[in-house]
């Protein structure tokens, strides 16, 4: 167990995820969740550099009414673009933070997933299994049993 705590994001991170424009329309983001079992995406521009996240509850958003509005039809929200209901400036992490700082943030903030940036790029995501994976790991490095000499 100790061993995990030299680990770093970047030990456990998906490297160079997939990610989503933000004039791709909600349709698109919907297809990547079902098709990928995502529960969020990154949103970057052609540079790669993190602009927002669009999540299930993002777009379960679109479809939220207000007593002024008359419901709009399926295919109309679907059309809408994913930069009209992304969260804008996500929390992300660097690539060389300690896994450990990283699983408590998770936790304090119950978020599934977070994106991996440096320089301003988006270079990965790391998810609560990737930090399981890594805990897995470090533990079963340890327990690896001492084979015994035989006696002369």
């Amino acid at each position: 167990m100790y061993e995990f705590l030299h680990y770093q994001v970047r030990d456990a991170m998906t490297v160079d995820p997939i990610a989503i424009s933000p004039r791709a329309k909600l349709r698109e983001a919907e297809e990547l969740f079902e098709t990928r079992d995502f529960n969020g995406v990154p949103v970057v521009d052609e540079q790669r550099r993190l602009l927002g996240i669009l999540t299930k509850f993002d777009l379960l958003k679109a479809f939220s009414l207000d007593s002024q509005t008359i419901t709009p039809h399926y295919d109309e929200i679907m059309e809408q673009l994913v930069e009209t209901v992304m969260t804008r400036d996500p929390v992300s992490v660097g690539p060389r933070l300690p896994l450990s700082r990283l699983l408590q943030k998770l936790v304090e903030m119950r978020t599934k997933s977070l994106p991996v940036v440096e320089d301003g790029r988006l270079i990965g995501i790391i998810a609560r299994e990737d930090v399981l994976k890594a805990l897995r790991r470090a533990t079963l490095r340890h327990e690896i049993p001492v084979r015994e000499e035989p006696q002369p």
